[in-house]
């Protein structure tokens, strides 16, 4: 088939392309490179020996976005497009809703002039809000405590109102939990502008010596060490369950929703003391005051995935730490 990737340079996108053409796909991919790197892209295309027609355009641009489909036979979307930094999201609400929402509401509106009948959507379980309990399913109460996961939310809410206008139509909304790690070649991998927002990169910089040492927020948690856990699922494994979930919608119609993670809680310093493990690098860190919003606990129950996709996570925390740092050493500036 022949999908269209949007945000395919960035993190996740750029391994899930190289998934899907591993796998006998053809990829096209629009991203407008806000938060990615068009070598992402040049790179997946050395490693698989594929080309990969690539719009450097913003997915809200519906006269760009048109032209897209009139140029290629899109069978099916992954729709990864969307601005996502917590923090940012809160001092800029008004940007991310106005972002993540009309760009998706683009997407439905040519998916369904195109007869595009099949959407994966990059879905997080930020949807879950302050989670009361663990592993957490599918079924478990709906919120948002910022605005990036509001959008996410509202955007599910917007695709299961639209999947019923669509006769034959399918949408299988992804909810995942801690992408981590990166191709095993250390060709490609998590690219931060600026200050990591996620833990994993933090941590690689802070072993290549570019940040002095780690900030740990909160000790006192109800933990096995007092510090937050969570469910760290490496990003070959996450993008795999794009591939299955594409495989599995073909033959569905509807709305369908799945949890994507290991459904094991890893702490802060559990995966401070396997990166050092696992690399031989020191990592300094200092402990810090809690931040508004976090939970305790959060993890995933992923038997869904299990048994409706025929997909599990299969990579540990020991490999995740040493392809990222694999990918740090062989990139210390990133794709720059």
């Amino acid at each position: 088939m022949t999908i269209l990737v949007t945000g395919g340079a960035g993190y996740i996108g750029s391994h899930t392309c190289i998934e899907l053409l591993n796998q006998g796909h053809k990829v096209v991919v629009v991203d407008n490179l806000v938060n990615s790197h068009s070598e992402s892209l040049q790179r997946v295309e050395e490693l698989t020996g594929k080309n990969i027609p690539f719009y450097a355009v913003d997915l809200s641009n519906e006269a760009e976005i048109t032209k897209v489909f009139s140029e290629h036979s899109i069978e099916a979307v992954i729709h990864f497009a969307g601005l996502k930094a917590v923090g940012e999201s809160v001092e800029q609400p008004i940007r991310y809703y106005d972002n993540n929402i009309k760009s998706t509401l683009v997407l439905c509106k040519l998916m369904q002039s195109f007869s595009v009948k099949h959407l994966v959507f990059s879905s997080s379980a930020t949807v879950y809000g302050l989670a009361e309990s663990n592993p957490i399913p599918e079924t478990a109460p709906l919120s948002a405590t910022n605005p990036y996961g509001r959008t996410k939310l509202f955007i599910e809410y917007i695709l299961n109102d639209w999947i019923t206008t669509f006769d034959g139509a399918s949408v299988a909304l992804l909810r995942y939990f801690n992408p981590v790690g990166a191709h095993a070649s250390g060709r490609i991998g998590e690219d931060p502008q600026g200050i990591p927002n996620n833990l994993m990169p933090y941590i690689t910089q802070v072993a290549a010596v570019r940040r002095e040492k780690l900030s740990i927020f909160g000790n006192d948690y109800d933990t096995v060490d007092g510090t937050g856990v969570r469910d760290y699922i490496h990003v070959v494994d996450l993008a795999m369950g794009h591939v299955k979930a594409l495989d599995a919608l073909i033959h569905l119609t509807g709305s369908h929703v799945y949890n994507l993670g290991t459904g094991n809680g890893t702490s802060v310093l559990e995966l401070v003391q396997a990166f050092q493990q696992a690399t031989g690098q020191p990592i300094p860190y200092e402990i810090s005051a809690r931040r508004p919003g976090d939970v305790a606990t959060c993890f995933a129950d992923s038997s869904k995935a299990e048994r409706e996709l025929n997909w599990k996570a299969v990579r540990g925390i020991v490999e995740m730490c040493r392809d990222s740092w694999k990918w740090q050493k062989e990139n210390p500036n990133g794709y720059k």
